[in-house]
């Protein structure tokens, strides 16, 4: 295995890859892709011809049986009969975009049966996360019988006992972490409590997706094409970086073909304003950049509802004005984040003792804190918690990086937090002002617990040697095969041999960098991009030198010109 360490704490190595040539040469003629194709479907664990066809034509016949979860079918039969009893049914879900489609799929399922529910999604800055007291009295008030959850309440214990106290039946689906103690409610559904579950990755909205599968079957009248909401499916998964194991390849591959035919008014609008060409096909990557931010936008700054209405609405105009109304929102997201994210990164430069980092302002907004902590941890590849002031309290998102389980720290020092919840690479929680500091020191004890003491190199896995005289447009479009691509299913990332810088310059304000780069043993030479990169390498030339990068290939379609350009994810040496 090649290995290597560069400036910057940056290990590298290329994927190890004992399988002989002949074997993929041939198995690649059977499947009728090329050796470079089958060489990283091999590196993904897809080591037989069964496996890699599967992985290429994830049919929906794949999925196991709904009754392999015991739990599903529990919860129908308490739908159907509260169906049955024409009794008010709600449905509570998250303002993020894995919640709101996760409401949109419920309520458009029982929209589609002729049954009338009420969507209930909370607003960030007055509510809060989950499931709240005031509103459990506000539902048993207006007759609500039945709530169900979506991507949240397994850790709302109270408001769960306080809902069966009102007499109202829960029916908790959510994929976040359980505690120690589950709610009292009358059903639930989440992958991650240990029980037969064969599917423990689902995000919420897949949660929700299979629960709606149960219930279409067991409900009198003609049963409604449950692939129908797949792209719904595709959206919440691929938002909420789930990773994408065996179910959720199958869900998202087949939710992307029908975000492809734009159905909804909604998506077809959001298409638009995003500038995603109609007749393009949509890959995970659109779904991450383009349309999931747009969506996210209405519960970071506003309310999720505008989202939640675009994504049922029937109304092609109506749903052209509230995609505009989204795309402000997330312009006007990109520049509050920008400016929190100055100020952070001054923060965190001063608190490079630490091997995390606590930050806080009390005019933060909260709808960006997550992504701000994502990008800090980008950079400077520590565990990280951006908070700001929400009442009496301060509140805010962490993000970390492998090998450290965010929800288990803040498990083990739960006693200084008023509230915490999440998964092991993203959490939320909820403290008293004077804790704060007490937190950031047992937070950064965990981290060393974790990580171990200092900087902790970050690992760039390079998938194979690739040169650039081997690159071609049919290779690109090839690789797009291996979509979706998230968490468990990266883009392949490729080891150039050495280039030549024949020229740098900067764009985008700065922030990004071009170069032109040529391989001298093929005579081949190709613009790359570096994006994010303007302030580390900008700063100094190295037009002229020799680098080894790591990158991947892509199309660039450019006023009508189709041309070959590389996507560098690292500079690996320069000389």
């Amino acid at each position: 295995m090649h290995s290597h360490v560069s400036q910057n704490t940056l290990k590298w190595r290329v994927k190890n890859t004992e399988v002989s040539k002949q074997f993929i040469y041939d198995l690649s003629r059977r499947l009728e892709i090329s050796p470079v194709l089958c060489l990283l479907l091999h590196q993904r664990g897809m080591t037989t011809y069964d496996d890699m066809h599967f992985f290429l034509s994830p049919g929906l016949r794949y999925l196991p049986p709904l009754h392999e979860w015991p739990c599903l079918e529990e919860a129908a039969r308490i739908l159907a009969a509260s169906i049955e009893n024409k009794e008010k049914i709600a449905v509570w879900g998250d303002y993020d975009v894995d919640g709101i489609t996760s409401v949109a799929l419920i309520k458009d399922f029982f929209n589609q049966r002729g049954y009338e529910i009420t969507p209930i999604l909370p607003h960030r800055m007055e509510d809060g996360y989950g499931l709240n007291m005031h509103e459990m009295e506000s539902l048993a008030k207006e007759g609500v019988k039945t709530l169900i959850t979506v991507d949240c309440g397994i850790s709302n214990l109270k408001e769960v006992s306080k809902a069966r106290e009102l007499g109202i039946k829960v029916i908790l689906t959510d994929h976040h972490q359980p505690g120690q103690e589950l709610p009292p409610a009358n059903a639930i559904i989440n992958p991650k409590i240990s029980g037969p579950c064969p599917h423990p990755e689902l995000a919420g909205v897949g949660t929700a997706f299979f629960l709606m599968a149960a219930l279409n079957r067991i409900l009198p009248g003609d049963q409604l094409d449950i692939r129908n909401f797949l792209d719904l499916v595709a959206l919440g998964t691929i938002a909420d970086l789930v990773h994408l194991d065996r179910t959720n390849r199958i869900l998202v591959k087949n939710g992307l073909l029908l975000l492809d035919k734009h159905e909804r008014p909604g998506i077809k609008a959001l298409k638009e304003v995003s500038g995603i060409n109609g007749n393009s096909n949509i890959g995970a990557g659109e779904v991450g950049f383009a349309l999931g931010p747009r969506i996210n936008a209405a519960g970071r700054l506003d309310d999720p509802a505008i989202a939640l209405e675009l994504l049922l609405t029937s109304d092609h105009d109506l749903a052209l004005k509230l995609a505009h109304r989204l795309n402000k929102l997330n312009e006007q997201r990109k520049k509050t984040e920008q400016i929190i994210l100055e100020q952070a990164r001054e923060m965190a430069l001063k608190m490079m003792d630490y091997n995390s980092f606590v930050l806080y302002h009390p005019e933060w907004h909260p709808g960006v804190v997550g992504i701000v902590a994502s990008r800090i941890v980008d950079e400077f590849h520590k565990p990280c918690f951006v908070l700001t002031q929400d009442g009496d309290y301060l509140k805010g998102s962490g993000r970390s990086i492998e090998k450290c389980n965010l929800y288990e720290s803040l498990c083990a020092v739960s006693h200084v937090l008023e509230k915490y919840g999440g998964h092991s690479q993203a959490a939320g929680l909820s403290i008293a002002p004077d804790n704060l500091e007490e937190f950031r020191q047992l937070f950064d004890e965990q981290v060393v617990k974790a990580l171990g003491p200092g900087p902790v190199s970050r690992e760039i896995m390079l998938d194979a040697a690739l040169n650039l005289d081997e690159i071609n447009p049919e290779l690109i479009s090839e690789l797009e095969l291996l979509q979706p691509l998230g968490p468990g299913n990266p883009r392949p990332v490729f080891l150039s041999p050495e280039l030549t810088v024949l020229d740098q310059t900067l764009f985008g304000n700065d922030k990004h960098i071009r170069f032109h780069l040529k391989d001298e043993n093929s005579e081949v030479a190709l613009r790359a991009q570096f994006w994010r990169k303007g302030d580390t390498w900008g700063q100094k030339s190295i037009k002229g030198k020799k680098v080894v990068v790591a990158y991947t290939p892509a199309i660039n379609h450019y006023r009508g010109v189709t041309s070959i350009r590389l996507n560098i994810r690292e500079i690996l040496s320069v000389k």
